[in-house]
């Protein structure tokens, strides 16, 4: 499977509480790429609002959630793979405490661990996730990492944090992945106003340290980024 670099994500690290140029109104288009696995070449990255909720779509040019990652049999060194929208929104936005990294909604599959609210079972079904995204050098140069909360401190967390030393949060969504498209619907009062607010589209795959200890969730591959550069171009419509 091609790769995009991992230093194709550095520069989200620079978008954290900047303010955000060459932005526009609606969707970011992205020209296919033969190069890069159908089912996660982004063509087109959408959130908009639809009566009560927001809807953050991904048009890949391939089948939708048709490559997985293959099971290890264990939670340690084992991949997860994900269809992601990086955010202007503050961390705060979702339950978490403000100004943490980077808020990204990511639709993920991972075969070898569960990791729903209130201890359900989600490790066979694509699932959605809000996840809070910081670098981390350990990860690899210019590479970016879930946030993880160290032992001993109690983060703001919300209500359906799932019991992991990460950021991360574990709602139920409506979440679909039909033919050539992912899509999320998001209350939209869990939002609030979405004036202002821009976005990307990732797909990537991240990987569980083998040894269990902080950073324990690396992104490890980058397939495609919707804008080519992560400048979060996209206004939510």
């Amino acid at each position: 499977m091609t790769r995009m670099p991992l230093a194709a994500l550095a520069a989200a690290s620079l978008l954290v509480g900047a303010s955000v140029s060459a932005q526009h109104a609606g969707h970011v288009t992205s020209p296919a790429d033969e190069k890069i696995d159908a089912s996660f070449d982004i063509i087109r990255t959408d959130v908009a609002s639809a009566g009560s909720d927001i809807v953050f779509r991904v048009q890949v040019r391939g089948a939708a959630g048709a490559i997985r990652p293959r099971a290890v049999g264990q939670f340690a060194g084992s991949a997860v793979y994900s269809y992601v929208w990086p955010t202007s929104l503050d961390s705060a936005a979702v339950g978490f405490d403000a100004e943490q990294g980077i808020l990204a909604l990511a639709v993920t599959f991972h075969p070898d661990f569960d990791d729903a609210a209130y201890g359900a079972v989600n490790r066979h079904v694509w699932h959605p996730h809000w996840v809070v995204l910081v670098p981390d050098a350990a990860c690899g140069d210019g590479s970016l990492k879930v946030q993880d909360i160290p032992e001993g401190t109690t983060p703001k967390v919300p209500a359906t944090w799932p019991q992991v030393p990460l950021l991360i949060d574990s709602p139920s969504y409506p979440t679909t992945l039909e033919t050539d498209t992912v899509e999320v619907r998001v209350p939209a009062e869990v939002i609030g106003a979405t004036e202002g607010i821009s976005f990307d589209g990732v797909t990537s795959a991240l990987q569980v340290n083998a040894n269990l200890h902080a950073p324990l969730l690396c992104i490890a591959d980058v397939f495609d980024v919707a804008s080519g550069d992560l400048s979060l171009p996209g206004r939510v419509r």
